[in-house]
C-alpha cells in the first residue's frame, strides 16, 4: 500500500497520520525525488557528483545522431549544425545548472519556481519523461544491436536484456549510481579515444575526406542553410539533457569561500559542459559511420556498433568485437541508468500531483523502463531523425521559458528571486513560464510542419527559443508578475531573516524532521508540513492560500550544529 492517514490518538504520543510505504521512506532509494535535496545528504565532493553527472553522457546516441546529420546534410552543413546547437545548448544550461546546485532542486522543482507554477509544470514533467524514455530506447536499441552482433541474440530479446540490465543501478539511489558511474569510467574513456586514435595513426588522410564528404542524400559539400537549420533541430532535441545533468548536480554541497572555485568548475563541466564532450561525440560518430560507409552499408552504418568495430578491427583483430560490445554494453549501462533514474523523478512528480499518492520513485523506474522497452520493440530507431527533430521544437520551448526567468525575469525583478517550489505557496498555473511554453510549441510546431515555408520549418527550434524567450518577460509585465507567489514564505524566503536554513521542524504529518527549505506552514494541520506531505493532501483545498486563512505560528525551528 501506498501512503496513509491515520487519526491521531488524543492522549499520549501522537502516532503520524502519514506512514509511507517503505519503499517511498527509504531515502537511499528515494534520493529526496520529490523534494528538496537536504544539505545533510549533500555528502559527496563537487568531483564525485560532477564524474556521476559525466557518466550519464556515456550514450552512443550520440554518434548515431551525428552520422545521421553528416549523412543526411553533408560535412559543411552538418557539422556546423552541431556546433550552433552545442553553442545554444551550453548557453542555456548555465543558468539551469548554477540554480539546480545552489537550491538542490531537481528540474521539475525548478521549472515550478521559474514561472510554471504547481500544475503548470506536470506538462514539462511529460515532457522530461518523453525525453528519458525516448533516450532510454534509442540506447536500448544500440546495446541490442550490439547482442545480435556480437552473441547473435535476436534484436527483440537484446531490447530486453539491454532493459533488465540497468534495473538494478536505476532502483537504488545517487550511492549506487555513483559508484557505478566512477568504476566504469576509465574502461568507458579507453573505448571512446581508441577509434579515432587507430584511424589517426593507420589513415590520417581519411580526415581530409571526411571533410570534403557531401553526404548520402545528394545534399553537397556546400553550404546549404536548410540542411543546416534541419540538422541543428535534430542536434537541438539533445538540450533536454540538462535535466538528466541536473538531476545529479542537486547533490552539489553547498558553495563556500573555501570549495567555490571547485564548486563552480563541477557545476560548469557536468552541467552545461556535457555538450562539448557531446558536440565532440556527434562529429566523431559521424566520422566513424563515413569511414565504414562502404564496408557496412548506410543502414548499419547509424549503428554505432558497425562503425565502431571497424575502426578498431584494425588494432585489436580477432578480440575487435568483444571489445566493442564490451564498450557499447558499459556505454549503455551508464547512460540508460541516468535515463531510467531521471525519468522516475519526472513520473513520480506527475503522478505524485495528480493522483496525491506515491508508492516510491523505484515503481517509477519500472513505468519508464517499460514504455521505453515498448518503443524498443516497435522500431523507434529507425526513425531517429522524425523523433528528435519535431520534440526538438517542445523541449527547447520549455528550456527557453525557464532560461528566460532565470536570466531575464529575476535580475529584474519580475520574478521572485529565489526558487519557490511549494504546493502552499504558488499559484496552480503562472501564465509566464506556462503561457511562453505552450504558445512557442505551437508556433514551432505549425513551423515544422511547414506552415511559414521550408526556411522555418528548418529553423522551427530556434524559432521556438526566441518565441519562448521574448513572452516570459513581456507575459510578467502584463500579469504584473502576481501569478508567481500565491503568498509569501515567511519561513524560508528570502524576506524570512533566516539565517540557517539547515534549521530544521518537524512534519506535522509525517512527523518526520526537515530543513526549512522543504516545510510550509500548514493550517489545516496547525503546524509545519514538509513538501510532499503537502503535495499528497487531497483534502485541504489550498486553505492555506485562501483570504482570511489565520496565519499559522510556528515554534523556533531546531538548529542546526555544524560539526
Amino acid at each position: 500500500m501506498t501512503d496513509t492517514l491515520e487519526n491521531a490518538d488524543a492522549v499520549g504520543t501522537r502516532p503520524p497520520k502519514r506512514r509511507y510505504a517503505p519503499l517511498a521512506a527509504n531515502e537511499n532509494r528515494e534520493d529526496y525525488s520529490l523534494r528538496f535535496a537536504a544539505h545533510s545528504f549533500r555528502r559527496w565532493s563537487p568531483f564525485v557528483v560532477a564524474t556521476t553527472a559525466l557518466g550519464g553522457i556515456a550514450y552512443l546516441a550520440d554518434f548515431a545522431i551525428g552520422a545521421s546529420i553528416v549523412l543526411s546534410y553533408g560535412f559543411t552543413s552538418g557539422v556546423l549544425a552541431i556546433l550552433a546547437a552545442a553553442v545554444v545548448i551550453f548557453g542555456t544550461g548555465v543558468p539551469i545548472a548554477s540554480a539546480c546546485a545552489r537550491y538542490g532542486v531537481d528540474m521539475d522543482l525548478l521549472t515550478r519556481g521559474a514561472g510554471f507554477g504547481y500544475f503548470g509544470s506536470t506538462l514539462t514533467s511529460l515532457v522530461y519523461a518523453s525525453f528519458t524514455v525516448i533516450f532510454f530506447s534509442l540506447e536500448g536499441s544500440i546495446m541490442g544491436q550490439a547482442f545480435e552482433l556480437a552473441l547473435g541474440i535476436p534484436l527483440p530479446v537484446g531490447y530486453l536484456l539491454s532493459t533488465l540490465l540497468v534495473l538494478p543501478f536505476a532502483l537504488y539511489g545517487m550511492g549506487a549510481v555513483a559508484k557505478m558511474q566512477t568504476w566504469t569510467q576509465p574502461l568507458w574513456i579507453a573505448g571512446l579515444i581508441l577509434p579515432f586514435v587507430v584511424v589517426a595513426i593507420r589513415e590520417p588522410g581519411k580526415f581530409a575526406e571526411f571533410a570534403s564528404f557531401g553526404g548520402t542524400e545528394g545534399a553537397g559539400s556546400s553550404f546549404s542553410a536548410i540542411g543546416f537549420g534541419f540538422g541543428m533541430g535534430v542536434a537541438l532535441s539533445l538540450i533536454g539533457q540538462i535535466g538528466e545533468q541536473a538531476d545529479y548536480l542537486r547533490f552539489m554541497p553547498e558553495k563556500t569561500d573555501g570549495n567555490k572555485r571547485a564548486w563552480w568548475a563541477a557545476v560548469l563541466a557536468a552541467g552545461p559542459g556535457w555538450v562539448v564532450l557531446g558536440a565532440l561525440k556527434q562529429i566523431g560518430g559521424a566520422l566513424l559511420a563515413f569511414l565504414a560507409l562502404g564496408v557496412v552499408g548506410k543502414t548499419h552504418a547509424l549503428e554505432p556498433i558497425a562503425p565502431y568495430l571497424e575502426a578498431v578491427k584494425p588494432a585489436l583483430g580477432p578480440v575487435a568485437l568483444t571489445f566493442a560490445a564490451l564498450f557499447v554494453v558499459v556505454s549503455q549501462i551508464k547512460i540508460n541508468t541516468t535515463n531510467a533514474y531521471s525519468g522516475s523523478l519526472s513520473f513520480a512528480n506527475f503522478f505524485s500531483r495528480v493522483l496525491h499518492r506515491h508508492p516510491g520513485r523505484v515503481w517509477y523506474v519500472l513505468v519508464n523502463c517499460g514504455i521505453a522497452l515498448a518503443l524498443m520493440e516497435f522500431g523507434a530507431f529507425a526513425f531517429l531523425n522524425k523523433i528528435l527533430g519535431f520534440y526538438s521544437n517542445v523541449a527547447i520551448a520549455w528550456i527557453g521559458a525557464v532560461c528566460a526567468d532565470l536570466v531575464i525575469a529575476k535580475p529584474l525583478g519580475l520574478s521572485p528571486r529565489y526558487i519557490e517550489f511549494k504546493r502552499a505557496y504558488l499559484h496552480k498555473i503562472n501564465p509566464v513560464g506556462f503561457g511562453s511554453m505552450v504558445i512557442a510549441s505551437a508556433v514551432s510546431i505549425a513551423a515544422y510542419f511547414g506552415a511559414f515555408g521550408r526556411f522555418l520549418a528548418a529553423f522551427s527550434p530556434l524559432l521556438a527559443m526566441v518565441v519562448a524567450v521574448a513572452l516570459v518577460p513581456t507575459l510578467a509585465v502584463l500579469t504584473k508578475s502576481k501569478y508567481y507567489l500565491a503568498r509569501p514564505n515567511t519561513l524560508a524566503g528570502p524576506d524570512s531573516g533566516v539565517e540557517d536554513l539547515r534549521a530544521t521542524y518537524e512534519c506535522a504529518v509525517c512527523s518526520d524532521a526537515y530543513e526549512l527549505p522543504d516545510i510550509a506552514d500548514c493550517p489545516k494541520h496547525g503546524g509545519a508540513i514538509c513538501s510532499l506531505c503537502c503535495t499528497l493532501d487531497s483534502t485541504c483545498h489550498d486553505q492555506c492560500q485562501k483570504p482570511g486563512s489565520a496565519p499559522v505560528l510556528l515554534p523556533t525551528p531546531t538548529v542546526h550544529r555544524a560539526t
